[in-house]
């Protein structure tokens, strides 16, 4: 059987991050209910454990638990933050409020080489988040690693079981990879050999098994999520999928020619094209909060998705590229106690009356994991590199209503930003640059005359997973270059600022 470790989720934005980073090992990884019965796990022959963060604190009443008897079961168990303070509490350890959060960089002291940080220097640059920390490891925990404030990890060796204070998941944590392998490998004993064609197979048959004679509809945006997702089910169940591209109006200038020629020529499909853009900004009028963007779009997708069932004889199932980071900023992906962060048209924004079966294989992977797929599945790289674009368009990009003028605004100027840097030399090195639409106006002289127009924010990142980002720092010529030709090219604009924000705590969509 193939061997499993779960993750225990209590609630952490970074709960699937830890499997993605133990799958990126080899092993494969389940996210489960933090409060999973020993029974439950047993049944699932589960090899190993780890314990999420999450934003509750051990010290409050009505805290995520979990079951006292998987203690009793011998499994290799890793706590990160909060889970290394519930390990804490629950094994008769002492878990303090340190009366402030400690977020950000940090640098721990090894103070135990082996095991966990077997092969590591002695000190090492990590990743915190936390407002709660141990001051007392249980009865036989010794202290394996500490900051001048805190225990920064723990263990038993007998027991193997774990904790650590930090976020090895995390890109922030340099040699976080590393730490969760000793984990794995030496501690746990996994054998690895999980890859990206395992998912594959599982998902053909999963597909299969649960399409069995009935259509599929795909809601293709042209992204590289939604193109591997039709990629997929094309792969699994031929034309029994019908991918359906909504012109909501709200795309990046020449998209539909760009989809078009896609997938009728470099990878065919069962390709429909549907012109919605009236029925988009209309529903979109007088709209001005985020949120209600989002549902208004994602309702207005569901109706089209409606009558295109209806005109190709019916369809009981849509397909959606929905994947981890929509779940989780929008819900829990297994119910559990995360926080919501924004609601995704094609997550949150959904009808509770939707009259179809949803499909999302992706939705327990990442962005880069979605591009390993789609090579496995034979996509042009010229699709697989595109940056992301949200499903709800520049609908999240103007900040305010949705209007003809303002898209047209926008549009313009982000097709400046796209030629522009793509022709810097580390574009390939950005995850996602795009221009957003502020909703105020600012005094500027052009031409010797006093103009009164728009602001246009520039937006540009580096990230691998989409969890967390930091700004691009772009040359200053690059900036220049996009400035002036969107303010000389595009009526309407007289002044263009550039985000430096990371994520957290900003996300890399305005909204």
């Amino acid at each position: 059987m193939r061997e499993i470790v779960a993750v225990l989720d209590f609630g952490s934005q970074y709960a699937q991050l830890i499997a993605r980073r133990i799958r990126e090992l080899g092993v494969y990884c389940e996210i489960v209910m933090h409060d999973i019965s020993a029974e439950e796990l047993g049944a699932m022959h589960t090899k190993a454990l780890v314990l999420s963060g999450g934003p509750a604190s051990v010290l409050e009443e009505n805290h995520p638990d979990m079951d006292p008897r998987i203690f009793e079961m011998g499994l290799p168990m890793l706590g990160i933050c909060y889970g290394m303070q519930l390990i804490g509490a629950m094994l008769g350890g002492t878990v303090e409020s340190a009366h402030g959060r400690e977020y950000g960089p940090a640098a721990i002291d090894i103070d135990s080489p082996s095991g966990l940080f077997e092969g590591l220097p002695k000190r090492l640059d990590v990743w915190m988040s936390h407002g709660d920390h141990v001051t007392k490891a249980p009865k036989g925990f010794t202290t394996l690693a500490h900051t001048p404030q805190v225990i920064a990890a723990m263990g038993d060796a007998d027991r193997r079981i774990y904790g650590v204070q930090f976020h090895p998941e995390v890109v922030h944590t340099p040699k976080g990879a590393e730490i969760l392998k000793n984990f794995l490998f030496s501690i746990a004993g996994c054998a690895g050999g999980w890859t990206m064609a395992n998912f594959i197979e599982e998902s053909v048959a999963r597909i299969r098994s649960t399409v069995g004679t009935d259509h599929v509809i795909c809601g293709l945006s042209g992204g590289v999520d939604s193109s591997v997702t039709a990629a997929l089910l094309h792969k699994a169940i031929g034309s029994q999928m019908t991918a359906i591209f909504v012109d909501n109006g709200l795309l990046r200038a020449g998209e539909v020619d760009e989809i078009r020629h896609m997938f009728t020529q470099e990878y065919p499909l069962n390709l429909d094209i549907v012109n919605a853009r009236e029925q988009f900004l209309f529903n979109l009028k007088g709209i001005i909060e985020p949120e209600a963007k989002r549902k208004s779009i994602g309702k207005t997708y569901i109706d089209v998705f409606y009558g295109e069932a209806e005109r190709i004889g019916g369809a009981k199932f849509l397909a959606q590229g929905t994947l981890y980071p929509d779940i989780i900023e929008s819900r829990s992906a297994k119910g559990g106690p995360s926080a919501t962060i924004k609601s995704h048209h094609n997550v949150g924004g959904l009808p509770k009356d939707l009259k179809f079966e949803l499909i999302e294989p992706l939705k327990e992977l990442f962005k880069d994991e979605v591009r390993v797929l789609g090579r496995e599945l034979g996509l042009p790289e010229s699709l697989l590199n595109r940056q992301p674009f949200p499903g709800p368009g520049m609908g999240v990009r103007i900040l305010g209503e949705v209007t003809k003028e303002n898209l047209a605004i926008l549009q313009e100027a982000d097709k400046r930003v796209q030629e522009e840097i793509r022709t810097y030399d580390g574009y390939k090195d950005i995850w996602q640059s795009f221009a957003v639409l502020l909703p105020v106006k600012s005094v500027g002289v052009m031409g010797d005359e006093r103009t009164y127009a728009n602001v246009v924010a520039i937006r540009a990142v580096h990230s691998v997973d989409g969890m967390t980002a930091d700004w691009v720092k772009l040359p200053y010529d690059v900036l220049a270059r996009i400035s002036s030709r969107i303010i000389n090219e595009v009526k309407g604009v007289n002044r263009v600022v550039y985000d430096i924000s990371s994520k957290p705590p900003s996300t890399i969509e305005w909204e």
